[in-house]
């Protein structure tokens, strides 16, 4: 047969495209494992992760015009993981709800406005557990004005939230609430009852950060230290960051419970009183109640074992 024939350049273009295949299969299995397919998430954060690493090492060049500020780089980071959370990771909790019972009147509602300072107020009828809807601020400001007449019933007011499973995914739920034009969710637990509470402005912190307005109040610290080694704290303060500051067998519990004032709630076996002293035996501190409004415990002053607080007294 003739040098050159089709047949040998048809063989000739098969063994190149084999050996492509195979140097391809073979990058591939290098990059990313033999089974591991690659993943567009994994290998945005690599490359985070290498930008972060190249701008702290001592004379790196500035970022180029243009490009990526650190600031923009926790946004994407925060974005890649938003679809790891579920509501119930973002939600306000239960306890935290502030709300207004159906049968109260517009001047009640009108001062819980002017005291929460939020712009959506919900509407319960006899218990957290039965939200029937919410009050927008803006559906108000025509009867505060005078422009409308004072309503009997708060009921020509209500508008309705989502109700939402815990369960849900927070991407779902920022998706459903663009769609529905909906800027608050209740959360409901697995027996429908009240979990929590979402607004959008929760979503998208979650991405972009904490959003502070001129009307929020400054942050107050969660645990503050005293003498003799005892501390006061927000019934609020995650146990995480209670067992991380303060000591880690507070935060060892079987109970479904994420803040201190649960773990109050949960050792004393009700809402504990004022002034009541409830022991944590397991590390020996004492949850010492300084204030509840008698539906949950508000502040507290943990008081040290024994033996750490003769070593802060020695010292």
């Amino acid at each position: 047969m003739a040098e050159g024939s089709p047949k040998d350049s048809a063989g000739s273009k098969e063994a190149d495209s084999s050996n492509e295949g195979g140097l391809w299969s073979g990058l591939k299995s290098l990059l990313f494992g033999e089974n591991e397919a690659p993943s567009l998430r994994k290998e945005l954060e690599e490359a985070l992760d290498e930008y972060d690493e190249e701008e702290q090492e001592e004379g790196a060049a500035p970022p180029a015009k243009g490009d990526l500020s650190a600031i923009e780089r926790q946004m994407v980071r925060n974005l890649l993981h938003f679809s790891e959370h579920t509501v119930d990771d973002v939600a306000l909790p239960r306890a935290d709800i502030v709300a207004i019972e159906e049968k109260a009147s517009f001047a009640e509602l009108a001062e819980l406005f002017a005291e929460a300072g939020h712009s959506r107020i919900p509407v319960y009828r006899e218990t957290l557990d039965t939200i029937v809807g919410m009050v927008h601020i803006r559906d108000a400001f025509a009867i505060l004005a005078g422009k409308a007449p004072v309503p009997d019933t708060l009921a020509p007011l209500i508008r309705q939230p989502l109700y939402v499973p815990e369960s849900m995914g927070a991407l779902d739920l920022l998706a459903e609430m663009r769609a529905k034009r909906t800027h608050l969710a209740i959360v409901l637990d697995e027996y429908s009852g009240t979990e929590g509470l979402l607004t959008f402005e929760d979503l998208v912190e979650e991405i972009v950060g904490e959003v502070e307005d001129e009307h929020d109040d400054a942050p107050e610290a969660m645990l503050v230290p005293l003498e003799g080694g005892m501390w006061d704290a927000d019934a609020r303060a995650e146990l995480d960051d209670v067992a991380e500051e303060i000591d880690p067998r507070l935060g060892e519990i079987e109970e479904d419970v994420d803040t201190l004032g649960g773990l109050a709630f949960v050792l004393a076996g009700r809402v504990p009183e004022p002034g009541e002293i409830i022991p944590h035996e397991q590390s020996g501190w004492k949850l010492e109640v300084l204030a509840s409004d008698g539906r949950r415990v508000t502040r507290l002053r943990l008081h040290p074992p024994v033996e750490q607080e003769l070593e802060a007294e020695e010292a």
